[in-house]
């Protein structure tokens, strides 16, 4: 595909981005993303709100929580209830009622993950409803229309996240295709046409992919700076394609890598990582922010993390513990209720049970990134991570 020129645009990239302390002994950073709704301290957890809601928790809950910034998809809010609705309610802030950052995935994995149903070429891809079986077709420049109607604070490129396992042609053609899709994407956010809307406020991140091949990460990323200009930059990266499949230690062999090749001045997304070991790890690479619905679902399915690691309150030893959930956590759940009462809405399917647990693990994994924050201030993120991978809780993670 040629490459499409780039109008100039007056970008607030400098102000976007601001490293505030690094971590002398590894990559561990500590910085400041700033959206017209509030700024964002890094390292940072974002909790999955797919259908805009975070499932079973309130908003007012997750205001309490200390929440920065939280995740809704693209894929799922087009089919129900439609872009051009939330839109009429000046974007998702409005529709939600959530006057903080939001983040919006472009729906990219959640498209690729139903290959038997799509059909892709160079242009676009289209695809069937999950909700009707309905088609539909995007293009990069679809997408972005979307995004711009969602309003989102920072919004992700169309990419191609390749299946694991996969040849490496097949990652390699994923590669070459999210690059394309990403210039198009970088195009239409600044420019758009006669019909769509350009908000100057939304950041634009784009993806990384490659999988676990090396040199087609480093491909990758080299592919997405060419695109760039002096004037035309976007605003963040995301690290895609890893969790899909493969373990973290395969993850690991590349990521120090990656994080080394992306330029300094930009955040780095590292795509649906929320295993809290993983997470610190991360972090010594030079990742900034995470999301992932982990929390969220293992709460609904009986599991709490703590300090001891991942607690099964379905098992029958917590029967008659009547102690908090985790001494160590200072949240509403673990000072309020007992490992016996939550035990006991567990197996007796009460909604609350879920809500209580999903309170617990967004504020344990929030709490995390505090803390993993206040020890790159302090210069000793090395030594919070070795104590870390020394505890009780690591090995369970």
């Amino acid at each position: 595909m040629p490459h499409l020129p780039l109008m100039s645009h007056s970008s607030h990239l400098s102000d976007f981005f601001n490293v505030e302390n690094n971590d002398a002994a590894c990559q561990a950073r500590a910085g400041r993303i700033s959206t017209t709704h509030g700024d964002i301290l890094t390292p940072v957890f974002m909790p999955v709100g797919t259908q805009a809601t975070v499932k079973g928790v309130h908003p007012m809950i997750l205001q309490e929580l200390k929440t920065q910034i939280i995740l809704a998809n693209t894929y799922h809010l087009y089919l129900r209830p439609g872009s051009e609705l939330i839109a009429l309610a000046s974007g998702l802030h409005g529709f939600m009622g959530w006057n903080h950052p939001i983040l919006t995935d472009s729906g990219g994995f959640q498209i690729f993950s139903l290959r038997d149903t799509l059909k892709l070429d160079e242009d676009g891809v289209s695809f069937k409803s999950i909700l009707d079986g309905s088609m539909h077709r995007w293009t990069p420049e679809t997408n972005m229309s979307i995004q711009h109607q969602l309003g989102a604070d920072i919004i992700m490129q169309l990419d191609e996240c390749a299946a694991y396992p996969a040849t490496k042609q097949q990652v390699c053609d994923a590669v070459v295709r999210s690059a394309n899709w990403a210039r198009r994407c970088l195009h239409f956010h600044l420019n758009g046409d006669m019909n769509a809307r350009v908000n100057p406020s939304q950041a634009l991140f784009a993806i990384v992919q490659g999988g676990v091949f090396q040199d087609l990460r480093m491909q990758s990323i080299n592919s997405l700076l060419d695109i760039e200009s002096d004037a035309q930059r976007f605003n963040g990266f995301g690290i895609g394609g890893y969790s899909v499949g493969e373990s973290h230690e395969q993850m690991f062999q590349s990521l120090g890598d990656v994080t080394l090749a992306l330029p300094l001045d930009r955040p780095r997304y590292l795509m649906g990582v929320g295993n809290p070991t993983t997470l610190l790890r991360a972090i010594a690479l030079g990742i900034d922010m995470f999301d992932c619905v982990l929390p969220t679902r293992t709460a609904r399915m009986g599991t709490a993390f703590s300090s001891e690691g991942r607690l099964n309150l379905r098992n029958a030893r917590f029967k008659e513990d009547f102690s908090a959930l985790d001494s160590a956590c200072g949240c509403s759940t673990c000072k309020q209720h007992s490992r016996a009462y939550l035990r006991h809405l567990i197996i007796s399917k009460e909604m609350l049970g879920a809500t209580l647990l999903s309170i617990h693990n967004l504020h344990y994994l929030i709490n995390l990134m505090k803390e993993a924050r206040d020890a790159i201030i302090a210069g000793k993120y090395t030594q919070f991570l070795d104590s870390w991978l020394s505890s009780a809780a690591a090995n369970d993670y």
